[in-house]
């Protein structure tokens, strides 16, 4: 199997890292094959990770992925080599892969992959004497190793050191409310999982976690707490208002004179490698020029999801660009160029009602969005629909919703696989 056919043949599913200072840390991918009895092919499915996940620049021309063999015996020994080609330069925050397949499982701790790859090994697993050699070459050989679970048994002493987080349901945390005591220090750092309201987050944190594996993005608290109205909203609301009225640039550029703040934020985005602009654009009158009042709806878009204040909002308003970003590349081979940037607001603007406290039938009559966008977040009808359901499935992890999602948007896995790494590429840069 090849990694451009890879895709093809898993189903995936991503949820972000979220540290203390709600900052994305890492990005969790969970791997489903696409059929239980599928020969499994690690190599080319990292290789394919590495592609758009790359590792840090090497001093070389390319990274090599060590595989070895796992004797009878439980020895390991060298097997081969894969070159991988080394991608430009970029932000190696951590991957984490949950693979949710024992044989695939398995296939990929007989590889080495660099250290910002993280593999998840149950707790299960990491129990049995029989994989602890592979478990202690990968640690020898900088891997970087999760365990996830509680262990039924105790873990073996020597087998502590491999591992460098470890991740535990709420429902499983036996730790109690307060971290660790004065002068007692935890050899594996805890992420908490399963987290569902703002309350849980903080109590996760309490207990001394160094972070949470995905955000309660629907949570009632957060809605309520939700702040609406300040200067970075008014004037980004202000802007849409006259760019959909397609005023003069002179009376665009007097909106933003009045917050310089928000005018480079707009400069930093439309010049963000994310976008692929052809030239760097250097004012806000370049970028009308360059880009139309049409495209311009779209980096508006973004900016009026990123404009809460509250810092509790910072993993909504990067849930939100992901989901933009993931909107436009689902349909970039399918439609045409109106339709993309319809599809990215969409997805940018899905969270908009727990960022601004507000219902999305109120939010719209001040906020011009397309008809489609409306039908979609309003009605939970139209075009759109369907992807923006794809969307959501691809945040829940679960394999059954990804693919009754993903039937009715008539995508086939690969398609669908892909865009999910692109659109995680380049949200990345935007982190």
């Amino acid at each position: 199997m090849q990694e451009d056919s890879i895709l093809g043949h898993v189903v995936l599913g991503h949820t972000a890292v979220i540290n203390r200072d709600h900052d994305v840390v890492a990005t969790r991918l969970t791997v489903f094959p696409d059929r239980r009895d599928a020969e499994p092919d690690a190599p080319a499915l990292l290789q394919r990770l590495l592609a758009v996940w790359p590792a840090p620049p090497a001093s070389d021309d390319e990274i090599q992925l060590t595989l070895r063999s796992v004797g009878d015996d439980g020895t390991t020994s060298p097997a081969a080599a894969v070159p991988v080609p080394s991608a430009a330069p970029s932000k190696a925050t951590p991957l984490s892969l949950n693979i949710a397949s024992e044989p695939w499982l398995r296939a990929m701790l007989a590889i080495t992959p660099p250290p910002h790859i993280m593999i998840e090994v149950p707790a299960f697993m990491a129990c049995d004497p029989a994989h602890t050699p592979a478990l202690q070459a990968l640690h020898a050989a900088g891997s970087a190793l999760v365990i996830k679970g509680r262990p039924v048994s105790e873990l073996p002493r020597e087998l502590l050191p491999c591992f460098r987080h470890s991740l535990i349901d709420v429902g499983e945390d036996r730790r109690g409310n307060s971290p660790a005591p004065k002068g007692v220090v935890r050899t594996i750092t805890h992420i908490q999982d399963g987290i569902r309201s703002r309350a849980e987050v903080q109590a996760a944190f309490d207990r001394g976690a160094v972070a949470v594996l995905g955000w309660p993005l629907d949570d009632e608290l957060q809605k309520s707490s939700a702040k609406s109205g300040g200067p970075d909203l008014q004037t980004v609301m202000a802007l849409m208002q006259r760019v959909e009225r397609e005023e003069p640039v002179d009376r665009l550029e007097a909106v933003l004179r009045n917050d310089p703040q928000l005018a480079f934020r707009l400069i930093r985005y439309l010049n963000s490698a994310a976008f692929g602009l052809a030239v760097e654009i250097s004012s806000f009158r370049h970028a009308l020029m360059m880009l139309g009042y049409k495209k311009l709806k779209r980096w508006l878009a973004l900016l009026l999801a990123s404009s809460s204040k509250d810092k509790a909002m910072k993993p909504v308003m990067q849930a939100s660009v992901r989901r933009g970003l993931l909107m436009e590349e689902l349909v970039r081979t399918s439609s045409d160029a109106e339709m993309r940037g319809e599809m990215f607001i969409c997805g940018v603007f899905s969270l908009l009602d727990v960022l601004l406290g507000q219902p999305f039938a109120q939010l719209f009559k001040s906020v011009p969005v397309p008809e489609r966008v409306q039908q979609a977040l309003v009605d939970g009808a139209g075009p759109f629909q369907p992807y923006m359901a794809l969307t959501r499935a691809l945040e829940s992890g679960s394999r059954a919703d990804i693919s009754e999602a993903a039937d009715a948007c008539f995508i086939g896995l690969g398609e669908i696989n892909a865009a999910l790494l692109r659109a995680l590429a380049a949200a990345r840069e935007l982190d």
